[in-house]
């Protein structure tokens, strides 16, 4: 026997939302039923007012329905405000969730790493209060009005049961036309959006290179296909609505003329009068259905938003809780990791090995593509090993809780990325703004005076991306940031490749100092500035380590390993543990 699939997050969040809807539901009972009362009121003004002439029963009965249209008024407010609380409920229980599932998706470079997830969530939550739901919530009174035109007439009541069995097989007929495009024009519009996106963040480059026409006209190419798709599926739509709305005015009519037929045969209980009641009736019985077919548009819409949005979430799981750690120390072990690409299979990283007190440097070289960035990566836990661990003070990092331990590290990736908002909050990592730790940073990586020069100092808007600043100070912020607070642990790669001969001057003293109060650093790097103040040097090549060990016992075994070799040397015994081992190249 297969164990039962356990019920997805959205599902769970579906049943939480369940007394919301309970609660509408009962208020929709009561409104639909309200709305027989015009009928009510002509049938009581023909049978009680024309024959009795009495002025006071015609007020008493027009108080009396207005009262009603009053109650129906706030029943069908209050339903509308219980579904829109639903869908803050829905807000409140995942707007988090689904923020964090998309950050985690990038990181993992699995699909949904995108803003559309966001989208998707809007549509779901909003599909809590539209007339869709609504008119589903109608639906179970459409049967107390079917069993009423049982009542007047067994003929009448199965002609409305053909009518409503007609209507579902339109709208049965509407979902087999309509999805299949309506589900391709999606994908193509969240496509041509991304397409645009992605132009967009490369505006400089197109328009340097006379790029943009034929960007445009690829970004056409999607939005063409996506219009001509949501166009298919809207003819397809509207010709099933024209014929629902078709279907409910000839059910109407011909529930009067059998009434009527019914009656000169003396068929029709109730009298005249029920030959009206009746074609009402025919028209609420069908009125859900007309609605649902006539908005089936958002039901797919939504429908798409779910199973996407279901899809991320369980493609990336919430992090389980975990127990708080004490605040790590420095004391880096990195054992034998082997590391690929999120989501991918070949090994950029293989069998690195070697361990870093607190309070050192370590200086990382090699040629590009020799697994520098994906250590980086590895070492602040933003990418997870294949095999083997690195471990701060012990605890693994990638599974560490990034929002306990980021306070006590600093990380300056390759591509510097600044947010919109001020100096201070991008230093200060959009926390609090504690001026003093802000500039204390500034200064350590000589950003201060050019930050007090500034209209606004620190209060200067950086822009989208840090657009107002040139490459050297965008790199500045970013060590600063990485500075920020004095952690304990910090990674930098390429730190200084946009820096000036100032800048790398002030990076070095920057490292100096937070070195001299017990700050581990391991920084990625070309130049050989940052290996004046290092400890220990590592030299990576083709995903392996080439060489490790002190600083100056690297360099010269780099420097032996470079001279010409006469002949070929015997075979050398492996080196002991801890000491300097090198890879010719």
């Amino acid at each position: 026997m297969n164990p039962q699939k356990p019920q997805s997050e959205l599902r769970k969040a579906l049943t939480e939302l369940r007394p919301h809807f309970v609660r509408a539901g009962w208020f929709s009972l009561v409104a639909s039923l309200l709305v027989l009362m015009p009928s009510w009121y002509m049938l009581e003004v023909y049978d009680r007012v024309v024959n009795s002439r009495n002025h006071l029963t015609l007020t008493m009965l027009t108080v009396l329905v207005m009262l009603a249209y009053v109650v129906m008024e706030i029943l069908e407010w209050g339903r509308a405000e219980i579904l829109r609380g639903a869908g803050v409920a829905f807000d409140g229980r995942f707007s988090d969730r689904v923020f964090r599932a998309i950050f985690d998706a990038n990181l993992r470079r699995v699909p949904g790493g995108t803003v559309q997830p966001m989208t998707d969530f809007r549509t779901i939550r909003d599909f809590f209060h539209s007339p869709v739901v609504m008119a589903i919530m109608e639906a179970p009174v459409s049967l107390v009005f079917l069993v009423l035109i049982f009542m007047i007439s067994p003929v009448l009541g199965w002609s409305a049961v053909v009518g409503a069995v007609v209507q579902t097989f339109v709208g049965w007929l509407n979902e087999r036309s309509t999805q299949p495009p309506l589900t391709a024009a999606n994908r193509s519009a969240i496509a041509a959006q991304q397409y645009a996106d992605g132009s967009l963040r490369n505006a400089e480059v197109i328009e340097s290179m006379g790029m943009l026409r034929n960007i445009h006209r690829r970004w056409m190419e999607r939005q063409r296909e996506f219009l001509g798709l949501q166009a298919i599926a809207s003819d397809r739509a509207g010709g099933f609505q024209a014929a629902s709305r078709f279907i409910q005015n000839v059910i109407s009519s011909l529930l009067l003329g059998l009434s009527c037929w019914l009656l000169l045969r003396n068929q029709l209980n109730g009298g005249a009068a029920m030959m009206i009641v009746s074609s009402i009736l025919g028209g609420r019985v069908l009125a859900p259905l007309v609605q649902v077919v006539s908005q089936w548009q958002g039901v797919v819409n939504a429908r798409d938003a779910w199973r996407r949005l279901d899809g991320l979430l369980s493609a990336v799981p919430a992090p389980p809780e975990t127990m708080a750690l004490p605040a790590p120390r420095g004391a880096l072990q990195v054992e034998g990791v082997v590391a690929a690409a999120p989501g991918g299979t070949v090994p950029i990283l293989r069998g690195v090995q070697f361990a870093l007190p607190k309070g050192e440097v370590l200086a990382v070289v090699g040629p590009s593509a020799s697994g520098k960035t994906t250590l980086a990566r590895l070492l602040v836990g933003i990418w997870p090993s294949a095999g083997g661990k690195v471990r701060l003070d012990g605890v693994d990092v990638h599974a560490w809780d990034k929002g306990e331990l980021g306070p006590h590290v600093g990380y300056l990736p390759q591509g510097i990325e600044l947010f919109d908002g001020t100096l201070a909050e991008n230093i200060a990592r959009f926390g609090q703004v504690e001026r003093a730790k802000v500039e204390a940073a500034a200064r350590a990586v000589g950003l201060h005076e050019f930050i007090l020069a500034l209209p606004e100092g620190y209060d200067t808007q950086v822009g989208r991306e840090g657009a107002r600043l040139s490459g050297g100070q965008r790199q500045r912020v970013g060590l600063a940031r990485a500075l920020y607070g004095d952690p304990v642990f910090v990674v930098l790669d390429e730190p200084n490749s946009s820096l000036d001969e100032e800048g790398d001057a002030a990076l070095v003293r920057a490292i100096a100092e937070l070195k001299a109060r017990g700050t581990t650093f391991v920084v990625m790097t070309h130049r050989m500035s940052v290996l004046s103040v290092a400890d220990k040097m590592l030299v990576m090549r083709d995903g392996q380590m080439a060489a490790f060990g002190p600083r100056d016992e690297v360099l010269a075994a780099l420097q032996k390993a470079q001279q010409p070799v006469p002949q070929a040397p015997a075979q050398r015994p492996a080196a002991p543990a801890g000491s300097t081992a090198v890879v010719p190249a």
